[in-house]
């Protein structure tokens, strides 16, 4: 199961616990287990504190019995505050400057003598039924296996219209965006390696102010360490108006091989 939506649906239960004048501000989440595609999950929500500012719900995801999934979400009441401030947003083209994902593949995929496996994994991609728009600001060249920065910036946004409601729903959509694409940021610097083996450990998130999901948000993701088989990432989530929106942070288990010489010949 994809892990950002095992964390976007966690965070739908959270918030059905709790009243509709307390907004999430913060969630913090463990991958225990493998979900299984094919059978539902049960998220169980304890009630482990409502005080008169702050609420915390406690959610665990099961399948087959076992937890696959755990997560505590953080509630407040709306509240003013004379500290305020926060970092700047990175000068980028707009969106409606840029190729989406699908572009970039179809582009590629014109190109009579694009070696056959790439072709593969290309369609492959294509195939995915993504609920996201995803315009890559400086897309990585995907033929080359040279180390990059680890950094990446998306212009990212909700397909369809969700609209003005209950901010608790953008944020749970907000939720299932942060995971895609996320963790690979950490693989930029080691692109000479074939991933074996790649999957979340944890997940948290921060929401600083109100934003449509369904609206361009610059996705500024960037991997400070990778090591012992771990890779960690972090990442903001930008309003066109360059309000920081939200903050994010991943670690995953990222196992890899070698990639075998290829001949010259």
């Amino acid at each position: 199961l994809f892990g950002g939506q095992i964390v976007g649906q966690a965070l739908v239960a959270a918030a059905r616990a709790v009243s509709r004048d307390e907004q999430v501000h913060s969630l913090h989440c463990y991958f225990v287990r493998a979900g299984d595609p094919k059978v539902p999950v049960l998220y169980e929500v304890e009630r482990t504190r409502t005080g008169k500012s702050f609420s915390v719900r406690s959610v665990k995801a099961i399948q087959h019995g076992k937890p696959i999934f755990t997560c505590q979400a953080s509630f407040q009441l709306s509240q003013g505050s004379p500290v305020q401030h926060q970092f700047t947003m990175p000068t980028v083209p707009p969106p409606e400057e840029l190729l989406t994902q699908e572009e970039l593949i179809h582009k590629f995929l014109q190109n009579p003598n694009l070696a056959e496996r790439y072709r593969r994994h290309l369609n492959k991609i294509q195939a995915e039924d993504v609920p996201i728009d995803i315009k890559p600001v400086n897309p990585p060249d995907i033929f080359s296996s040279e180390p990059q920065e680890p950094k990446q910036l998306f212009w990212v946004r909700a397909r369809g219209y969700i609209g003005e409601t209950d901010m608790k729903v953008h944020c749970c959509v907000a939720a299932y965006i942060s995971d895609y694409a996320f963790l690979g940021t950490a693989l930029l610097p080691h692109r000479q390696y074939r991933i074996k083996f790649m999957v979340s450990l944890d997940h948290s998130m921060w929401f600083h102010a109100p934003f449509r999901a369904d609206h361009w948000m610059l996705y500024e993701c960037e991997s400070p360490w990778a090591g012992g088989c771990r890779g960690l990432v972090q990442g903001r989530l930008w309003r066109r108006d360059g309000v920081l929106a939200v903050t994010c942070a991943q670690e995953g288990v990222i196992r890899v091989e070698q990639r075998p010489n290829q001949s010259k010949l």
